[in-house]
């Protein structure tokens, strides 16, 4: 086999790390491949004076690049999986799900750690996953609206609008900034996004060629868990305007998810765990959220559906 491929991507640092990443990997795999990066700009690229959960749903990063494959401007793609629907377009399949990186967020302070910080410190984040979640354990702290890319809001925590910022330790570690971490948010305190730390590399479905190239990069374990918690983000509806969060991993052949959902205000919060096959990822998140959905987790969506993310 040989060829050209034309890899779509948005154009901050984390994007081009990911993209540059899925290149290198290839054409190491492949010497007779060559791959050529073709920027494309998303709606969430656009848009940086709102949260997120006021413009839309996960498609704002994928949008468009989704559209630039399926017209066949490019051949293939790299998504942050926590930023991909439950339901990919058709004729777009995941031909590579890489080895996940730490799925953890992180606090990123000038030292102290989130029971340190003064009770009304100002912390930066724009995801309503994490918001739910401060506000749970830490009700006075302020909370403020952060958008960018990564370098941007670690120059506001520099220049001292925030006391502190959330982050994943995965794009931080991607581009070098795994020092500035203050403190490991582990998942009793914060658990993370669907799909968190992991790539999804796609190509068109009836693309076989591009497939074949793609599959080398595929980690099963990784494929398995983050498609037990996209059966969650499925079962639930799962959007930027729900603070949803969910994780699974493999341990010794067994399969263990663990998902939460919260209301806005961060009051509610309701958190379940299931263990099954590897075999049923899928079925095993879908059953997660549907017994979420069981303890009152379809009470917070209906309001989250009446009054919206700002309540």
């Amino acid at each position: 086999m040989d060829g050209r491929l034309k890899l779509g991507t948005r154009g901050s640092a984390l994007a081009l790390w990911q993209a540059n990443w899925t290149k290198t990997e290839l054409e190491k795999r492949w010497p007779v491949l060559s791959v050529e990066l073709v920027p494309i700009k998303t709606t969430g690229d656009k848009i940086l004076d709102i949260p997120l959960a006021n413009i839309g749903g996960k498609g704002l990063f994928t949008k468009e690049i989704d559209e630039a494959l399926l017209d066949g401007r490019i051949d293939l793609a790299v998504h942050s999986m926590k930023d991909v629907p439950f339901q990919l377009p058709e004729g777009i399949d995941f031909a590579a799900v890489p080895e996940r990186e730490d799925p953890r967020d992180a606090l990123i302070s000038n030292g102290p750690k989130l029971e340190e910080l003064s009770e009304d410190a100002r912390i930066g984040t724009s995801s309503l996953r994490r918001q739910v979640q401060l506000r749970h354990r830490f009700p006075t702290l302020n909370l403020v609206t952060l958008r960018g890319n990564v370098d941007t809001r670690l120059r506001k925590l520099t220049a001292g609008e925030f006391d502190g910022i959330i982050l994943a330790i995965a794009g931080l570690k991607r581009l070098g900034y795994e020092a500035r971490i203050a403190q490991t948010l582990e998942d009793d305190i914060m658990l993370p996004a669907v799909g968190q730390g992991a790539l999804g590399i796609i190509c068109r479905s009836q693309d076989d060629a591009t497939r074949r190239f793609l599959e080398v990069l595929d980690h099963m374990p990784t494929r398995t868990a983050v498609a037990a918690e996209r059966g969650l983000l499925r079962a639930l509806g799962g959007s930027c305007q729900v603070p949803l969060a969910g994780r699974a991993r493999i341990e010794r052949d067994r399969l263990t998810i663990k998902g939460l959902i919260a209301s806005i205000d961060g009051t509610r919060v309701i958190a379940e765990e299931l263990m099954g096959s590897p075999d049923h990822a899928p079925e095993l998140g879908i059953a997660l959220g549907q017994k979420l959905l069981d303890m009152g987790a379809g009470e917070i969506l209906a309001e989250i559906a009446r009054y919206g993310a700002d309540r």
